[in-house]
């Protein structure tokens, strides 16, 4: 009764409008530098409402109606931009960065104007399958949980049909080949519950409120980037509000409790701190796939110690911490990660912190300089019951997993703007990676002891480290207003495998009409072997060796042609087709199906292979199609679409389909928004989504085989041959904020029915011993989220 009467309250509190602020900084794209005396004019205004910038380029336009918002930002001798979709309320201020573009053309000749464009990205070296994304999207699509991950998955070419991990599939790569970067640093899988060299896990650490706009790209990276042939996931943080203080306080089903705050530090001087943290809740009120409770935690923060004459300084961080017990008695049939007979304990944790400082050098060059260290852990114990229910019933060790991989990183790039025409980066990436690996198993091992189980085997113990150097060079060179190329080379050297690679890349963007433009893009690039494979062990005359560690790079070579044109004042639409040519993946030296192309379909790497070489290959080749409506008139809208093919060698020399083979991927998002209120000052939302996609690959399981060894086997002469169930999933999302009329506050309120036509996809088919058949487990049914966002 106390809940109703508190919401009738918030629903009936409507009368005068308050009003918000739009505040940031205006820089120069090319130079990255900030641009004094640039005009920002607030658009649909009726009384004109406008600023100039100071002389580091902030600006602060303050009485701003509630709502959607325009603004309009010019200069004298650039490219005029409108950034749309702003959205203005009272319980925080709005912050943006906008980069201009020098116009090469004569002033009296050429007026251009330019808008923003998600379809593209915002590192100005790439031009082809990269798009940029923020905050607000991250919260606003239906069944995203929060997680800048899943909101990846909307995208064209990337595919997750999964609801128990947030693995980013692109273009039918391992998930395990994609790079993580966090303030232009690589960074291990920032996730709770993530095992070792993969990517993915049920529940992401990275907190989005954090986040400021950042980059996904799929193919064809820029020089910058290296150590990855699947894609770039680089992330920034923003800076917290530098004029005043504001906090928030969050509750929802899969984000849990949640606290951030933000403010100045260092007035003078343009200091600022935000740091957030958040409890898990899931574990109390299900939805995790899992009977039992997981629990996680984690905390983020970025403290900008503000100008000075030595330069910028700040130090960034983030903090994770997750466990689980996943206990037999507990155990329910449509559990996904547990079994009836077994006790499991999983612990994870990940720690990324880091020092950046950025010089300015002229009025037309930088210097940033990065430090970093990261960790991440994961620890497994299972203890199995053997003769359950029985009065001989008792618990045997079967499995422990201690795993850690730490880094240190140190980063430098130059930047400078030469002129207008020609921008030049050049930049140095050092890594140093130490593991700490150790595994035993009783699964598949002998009895050599004679006590009647399976000896506790040690498969994995190493303490190692090696060091991985890539420095690169990369330009962008503006032959024409219409004409655009970027060129770069990427080397890389390990000190493991004494390997040294060269990589050119290239992409360029020509507008055959201010409404049409085409681009294209070319990249060779080269990944190293995952740690977990590298380092297995093998015994030889007593001796434990390493085999793998001689691995090369695995190779990759991208082809891309895109056409993006603007079908509409607010529609755009972006076609993309694309090759990938990879060799140098790593296969068994005995013919086998296995190939290193093929990690990341589960949640552990092969444990077996310890005769690798460097002759696999594979191919991915597809057709992508982006449709996107801005948000105006209320609403907004994304379609996306992929048809691919995925597929590898292993050693026995038959091309086969890849895990991620799904076929296609279809995805459609939608909003509209209803103001409501005397003032029209509060806002009710619609959000949908609908995806279906081919089922994930697999391999058969042996049941004759299976049955009589006790544990599973695959069929791997049919490795992948065959497809489970397309997977389909419609979300619907509803949320109301209220916008307060007296104070710097605002309400929000939502709920996220996923999964709405409980829909059973399947997750996996596979031998149960306890029936002693193969069994198909299904994903996540049905699951209501829910949340509630306090600002003030």
């Amino acid at each position: 009764m106390k809940l109703i009467k508190f919401l009738a309250m918030m629903i009936c509190a409507v009368s005068f409008a308050q009003s918000g602020v739009i505040k940031g900084r205006i820089l120069d794209k090319q130079s990255e530098l900030p641009l004094m005396g640039a005009s920002v004019e607030l658009l649909g205004s009726e009384i004109p409402k406008g600023v100039i910038t100071d002389f580091d380029g902030y600006f602060t336009l303050t009485d701003v109606p509630i709502g959607r918002k325009a603004i309009r930002v010019s200069y004298l001798g650039y490219e005029t931009s409108t950034i749309p979709d702003i959205e203005v309320s009272t319980g925080k201020d709005v912050d943006i960065t906008v980069a201009l573009t020098e116009s090469i053309g004569s002033l009296d000749e050429i007026v251009l104007t330019s808008s923003t464009n998600k379809i593209r990205s915002l590192n100005k070296f790439s031009a082809v399958s990269a798009r940029q994304f923020g905050i607000k999207e991250v919260g606003r699509y239906a069944g995203g949980r929060s997680d800048v991950a899943r909101l990846a998955s909307n995208f064209a070419g990337v595919a997750s049909p999964d609801d128990s991990r947030n693995d980013i599939v692109v273009r039918g790569n391992s998930p395990t080949g994609l790079l993580w970067r966090v303030e232009g640093i690589p960074i291990p899988s920032p996730n709770h519950f993530s095992a070792l060299g993969t990517t993915g896990s049920p529940v992401s650490a990275l907190n989005p409120n954090l986040l400021k706009n950042s980059d996904f790209i799929t193919s064809a990276f820029p020089a910058e980037y290296g150590n990855a042939i699947g894609g770039v996931f680089d992330l920034g943080f923003r800076n917290g509000n530098k004029d005043e203080y504001e906090y928030s306080f969050q509750v929802g089903a899969f984000t849990g409790l949640e606290g951030t705050a933000e403010g100045p530090l260092n007035r003078k001087n343009n200091g600022s701190f935000l740091v957030a943290a958040r409890y898990s809740l899931i574990g109390l009120i299900g939805g995790a796939g899992t009977s039992d409770t997981p629990n996680y935690s984690d905390i983020s923060f970025n403290i900008n110690l503000g100008k000075s004459k030595l330069g910028t300084f700040s130090l960034f961080g983030i903090m994770g911490t997750s466990s689980i017990d996943l206990i037999g008695e507990d155990f329910d049939e449509d559990d996904l990660f547990s079994a009836e007979d077994e006790n499991s304990y999983v612990t994870s944790n990940i720690a990324v912190f880091g020092a950046k400082h950025v010089l300015s050098i002229g009025e037309k060059s930088y210097l940033k300089t990065v430090i970093a260290g990261a960790s991440n852990s994961s620890d497994f114990e299972e203890d199995r019951i053997i003769d359950l229910d029985t009065d001989s019933e008792r618990l045997l060790r079967f499995a422990e997993s201690n795993n850690e991989e730490t880094r240190l990183t140190f980063s430098t790039l130059f930047n400078t703007k030469i002129n207008n025409k020609f921008t030049l980066r050049t930049g140095l990436l050092l890594e140093n990676f130490s593991a700490d690996l150790d595994r035993k198993q009783r699964d598949e091992q002998e009895d050599l002891n004679g006590d009647g189980d399976p000896d506790l085997t040690t498969i994995r113990s190493i303490n190692g480290s090696y060091n991985v150097f890539q420095p690169y060079i990369q330009t962008k060179y503006r032959l024409t207003e219409k004409l655009t190329l970027n060129t770069g080379i990427h080397t890389m050297y390990s000190d493991l495998n004494k390997q040294f690679v060269v990589e050119p890349r290239a992409s360029m963007s020509y507008r055959i009409h201010p409404k049409h433009t085409i681009n294209l893009g070319y990249g060779l690039h080269h990944q190293n072997i995952a740690t977990p494979l590298l380092f297995l062990n093998e015994e030889v005359n007593g001796v434990i060796t390493n085999p793998n560690e001689n691995l090369d790079f695995v190779r990759s070579q991208h082809y891309v042609l895109g056409y993006d044109v603007k079908i509409a004042p607010k529609w755009r639409a972006k076609i993309e087709t694309y090759y990938q040519k990879i060799d140098n993946a790593a296969i068994d030296e005995s013919p086998s199906s296995y190939s290193s192309l093929t990690e990341g379909a589960d949640f552990t790497f092969s444990s077996d292979n310890t005769d690798l070489v460097s002759s696999g290959t594979g191919e991915n080749i597809g057709l992508e199609l982006t449709l996107e409506k801005s948000f105006s008139n209320g609403y907004h809208a994304l379609i996306t679409s992929s048809i691919f093919e995925s597929t590898y060698k292993g050693s026995d020399g038959i091309q086969r389909s890849t895990p991620f083979d799904n076929g296609y991927i279809v995805n459609f998002l939608a909003g509209k928004e209803f103001k409501f209120g005397e003032n029209k000052k509060n806002v009710f939302s619609i959000d949908a989504r609908f995806v279906t996609s081919g089922g994930n690959r697999f391999t058969p399981v042996n049941l004759e085989a299976s049955q009589n060894a006790g544990y599973e086997i695959l069929q791997d002469d049919l490795a992948f041959s065959e497809q489970y169930e397309d997977y389909l999933r419609l979300d619907l999302k509803f949320g109301v904020t209220f916008n307060s009329n007296k104070k710097k506050t605002s309400h929000k309120f939502y709920i996220d029915f996923q999964n709405l036509t409980d829909k059973d996809n399947v997750f996996v088919r596979r031998y149960n011993r306890g029936t002693s058949s193969v069994e198909q487990i299904n994903q996540i049914g049905f699951f209501p989220d829910f949340g509630y966002r306090f600002q003030f």
